[in-house]
């Protein structure tokens, strides 16, 4: 029992129902007792598992929240309370806004029913092991900015804080809402979650030692008998002691289904062989969680009291073997190498590497080993299985390999691979193994991806393997103890977004890649599409618009298409925040704010993203504004106040069409030129000198444009003639997630923290941004006119060309035959943009909360 002073205690623990929070996204039923705990509480652990037939009876409403379930640890600093989320809250774990060590406040518990856990002892150890914190459901948390809750989460603590109640949990954590045994990791199906999968094995029936470690069976006796249709081996277990060698092993497979309730609905495949020929044997249930991660290929086996059966999908006269927890009971173990007699196995697998020249010359398909020196470690991404089957997520990182074969490097798109502990330490400056690998060709690219037995190696995971004698693994080290570690060091990065292959740089061969139709969508499709990306998704749109505003990344230069339309209104209510909402900003210049009608907000409100450094700048997550009282959000103010990154999100959609006609009646009727030193009336310009970037001459080259356009302004309309320029725009800071950093082997783990999925965000002023020059673009989308902020970050390229903006965004990089312009020079050049039709090609991805990035990756202009 906790002390009587916990928070837990008091809340959970009164005899009436205490009152319901004044707004709730899951508000609890009338028939339904709630219990308000009003102190900061802390998450302790998320864990995620899948529905199954007898889940209904607990969310009877689960069915339209997806196939998942969450059972939350929380704590008050004296004890610990396992509870089960609402389904309606679990859009809160899926964004990685609610995610551990998160404050959370007002939690609203309502009763729930007793879970009966199964009783398998091989699965969850039976009986019911949850204790009385199982009674709970957490329908509804409060959060607020982070930046408010005023400490700091002592985490190193909470595994010795006692449970909540009189009876605590017995043994490890299980499911609470399903027949399962066992937890899934947040972001994927095919890692190991939980410490079930290394703890200790059991005892296990040791091979007689009169037989000296000779098979009973071999693998051609186990085909012929069961080909023959032997009933020995088709009705019944097979007792004779079979011994192997693992060639290959494959990632976990998890087959849960909510129409199923296997407590351990995992497998795996080994592929194996004797000297006699090989076989696929297959591991079920918990036998994976038992032998899955102690076994790796080369390791010798042993399987007695196993099944054969046919194998599906395969050719008729294969087969495979079995291997279960019960029905039969399988006995596996390990066999040291000196106990076999090499007549009964093969050698240890070899590999067959291929360098960055020889992978080009493979065929489509082709299967390769390749190592090489890591150069870049993408950040972890998640993408839609290409199947369409359900709704789940792949997780893979994109990975570049040097060998110092060619000028080419090996790209690979890596998958998990069930080893999330290689996977961590992937970073730049490693040597990396990677085996059975297929080869991908895509026009003008080629890149390697997984296949089902896919096995990574890194640094520190060599020193036992057989592959280190082989004679392209030498070759590589010869090469490699060459290279100059600085010169490396230099060109090493990390993270960031990363498309491959490039885009196409035609319009043409952009829709003949999409068999010429290139999906494009409407600005409120968009919105509605980026609204569903779950954490860390990445999808690629496409839209037609024009561009409206560019602005550097520093904020000097910008240029504004003030004949076309006004500035991309600030973000309405985010749909949590309705009282943090940001006020609106009208998008007229500053001095004739009056002549655009009164802005009114926007709902349901656009996506924003905010800076990983700056948690303030995300608003509090509360349920959003009421359509009916838009007066519950801070009232509208003039446009462009002075730049405040603290103030503005990522990403801004405004569904609202702009007023246009109101505005125009106060923008230039010809497009002008003009400093803002010298000329605040112009559409763009530089918030300061920069004796470095050539603007002492382009100052200079402006005194040739003022009178020129007073004169023109002389003959135009007075009404328009005294326009102020708009101020600078305020320019959201860039997610650290979306820039490519300089490799810091001192703060590696600080680093790799940053870039790994769900692993937290941690700022260190020592990360250097690897892009320099980076511009925000805003567009119009058509028809519907919705404004869209997007970042464009020009990339090395090999192409020559113009190096004007349509040729810049066609190629998505500048011109390689001359020096990229300067930042002045491309807003010099902006305005040849204004009102030029484009297809634009958006790379979305969601990095946590409110915050998704949107990258232009490229522009093509349509005629």
């Amino acid at each position: 029992m906790a002390a009587v002073g916990c928070v837990l205690l008091r809340s959970l623990s009164r005899s009436r129902p205490g009152p319901g929070p004044d707004r709730t996204r899951s508000r609890p039923g009338p028939s339904q007792a709630s219990l308000v705990c009003r102190d900061v509480l802390r998450v302790v652990e998320l864990r995620r598992y899948t529905r199954d037939l007898g889940s209904p009876v607990y969310f009877p409403q689960a069915v339209l929240h997806g196939d998942d379930l969450y059972d939350v640890t929380l704590t008050d600093g004296d004890c610990r309370v396992q509870v089960t989320l609402d389904p309606g809250l679990n859009g809160l774990v899926e964004r990685h806004v609610l995610r551990p060590g998160r404050a959370v406040y007002s939690s609203t518990f309502s009763a729930a029913m007793r879970a009966q856990l199964p009783a398998d002892p091989g699965a969850s150890g039976g009986g019911d092991r949850c204790g009385s914190s199982c009674s709970f459901r957490l329908v509804w948390v409060e959060l607020r900015d982070e930046v408010e809750d005023g400490r700091e989460a002592r985490t190193e603590d909470w595994d010795r804080l006692p449970w909540f109640g009189s009876s605590p949990p017995a043994g490890p954590p299980v499911p609470l809402r399903a027949n399962r045994s066992i937890f899934l990791p947040l972001w994927n199906d095919v890692d190991p979650s939980g410490a079930a999968w290394t703890e200790a094995l059991p005892p296990e029936d040791d091979p007689d030692e009169d037989e000296g470690g000779r098979p009973d069976v071999s693998v051609s006796q186990l085909r012929q008998d069961f080909l023959s249709g032997q009933r020995r081996l088709t009705r019944s277990t097979v007792e004779r002691q079979l011994i192997v060698r693992i060639i290959n092993k494959s990632h976990l497979m998890y087959y849960g289904k909510t129409d199923r309730n296997c407590s351990c609905p995992y497998k795996a495949l080994l592929e194996v062989c004797d000297s006699t020929g090989s076989v696929c044997v297959v591991l079920w249930n918990s036998v994976c969680v038992r032998w899955f991660c102690r076994l790796k290929p080369g390791d010798i086996i042993t399987l007695r009291r196993y099944r054969v059966k046919a194998r599906y999908p395969a050719p008729s006269d294969d087969i495979e073997v079995s291997v279960n927890s019960r029905n039969p009971t399988t006995h596996v173990s390990v066999l040291p190498e000196s106990s076999v007699s090499p007549t009964h196995l093969l050698a240890p697998p070899t590999n067959t590497f291929y360098n960055s020249q020889e992978v080009l010359d493979q065929p489509h398909g082709a299967l390769c080993d390749v190592i090489g020196l890591l150069t870049f470690s993408g950040r972890s991404e998640r993408i839609r299985s290409e199947d369409g089957r359900g709704a789940g997520l792949l997780q893979y990182r994109w990975l570049r390999l040097d060998d110092g074969a060619s000028d080419r490097p090996i790209m690979v798109k890596l998958f998990s691979t069930s080893q999330p502990d290689v996977h961590q330490q992937l970073l730049p400056m490693s040597v990396v193994v990677l085996c059975r690998l297929k080869v991908v060709h895509c026009h003008p690219s080629c890149f390697l991806t997984n296949t089902t037995f896919t096995q990574v190696y890194s640094t520190g995971h060599h020193s036992q393997m057989a592959y280190r004698r082989l004679r392209p693994v030498r070759r590589f080290l010869r090469w490699l103890r060459l290279q100059d570690e600085g010169q490396v060091l230099s060109r090493a990065l990390i993270g960031g977004s990363f498309v491959f292959p490039p885009p196409p740089v035609s319009l043409e061969t952009y829709l003949r890649s999409r068999q010429g139709d290139p999906g494009f969508l409407q600005g409120a499709e968009l919105q509605r599409a980026m609204e569903r990306l779950c954490y860390r998704e990445r999808r690629t749109f496409c839209i037609q618009a024009t561009i409206t505003m560019v602005t550097t990344d520093d904020r000097r230069w910008f240029w504004t298409d003030t004949t076309s339309t006004c500035p991309p209104l600030r973000p309405s209510c985010p749909p949590s925040s309705p009282s943090s909402c940001p006020p609106l900003r009208s998008s007229c210049p500053p001095s004739s704010p009056s002549s655009c009608p009164p802005l009114r907000p926007s709902y349901p409100p656009p996506r924003t993203s905010c800076p990983p450094s700056s948690p303030s700048s995300c608003p509090p997550l509360r349920p959003s504004c009421p359509p009916s009282s838009p007066s519950s959000c801070p009232p509208p103010r003039p446009s462009c106040p002075p730049s405040s990154p603290s103030s503005c999100c990522r990403v801004s959609l405004s569904s609202a069409r702009s007023p246009r006609t109101p505005c125009r009646t106060n923008c230039l009727k010809k497009k002008k030129l003009f400093s803002t030193a010298e000329a605040p009336r112009c559409p763009w310009g530089s918030l300061q000198q920069d004796y470095n970037s050539g603007t002492v001459l382009f100052e200079a080259s402006m005194e040739f444009l003022h009178g020129t356009d007073e004169e023109e302004e002389e003959d135009g309309d007075d009404a328009s003639s005294f326009v102020t320029a708009p101020l600078p725009p305020v320019i959201p800071p860039v997610a650290m997630e979306t820039l490519p950093m300089h490799y810091d082997p001192t703060h590696r783990e600080q680093q790799a923290i940053a870039m790994a999925i769900g692993g937290g965000r941690v700022f260190n002023g020592n990360f250097v941004p690897a892009v320099k020059n980076y511009y925000t673009l805003t567009l119009r989308a058509l028809p519907d006119d919705v404004l869209i902020n997007t970042l464009f970050l020009p990339q090395s390229s090999s192409f020559c060309h113009s190096n004007t903006w349509t040729s810049i965004l066609a190629h998505g990089a500048f011109s390689s035959d001359s020096p990229p312009p300067s930042s002045a020079d491309l807003i010099t050049m902006a305005p040849q943009l204004a009102n030029q039709r484009m297809a634009c090609v958006l790379e979305a991805c969601h990095v946590g909360g409110a915050c998704t990035e949107v990258i232009l990756s490229r522009a093509f202009r349509l005629n």
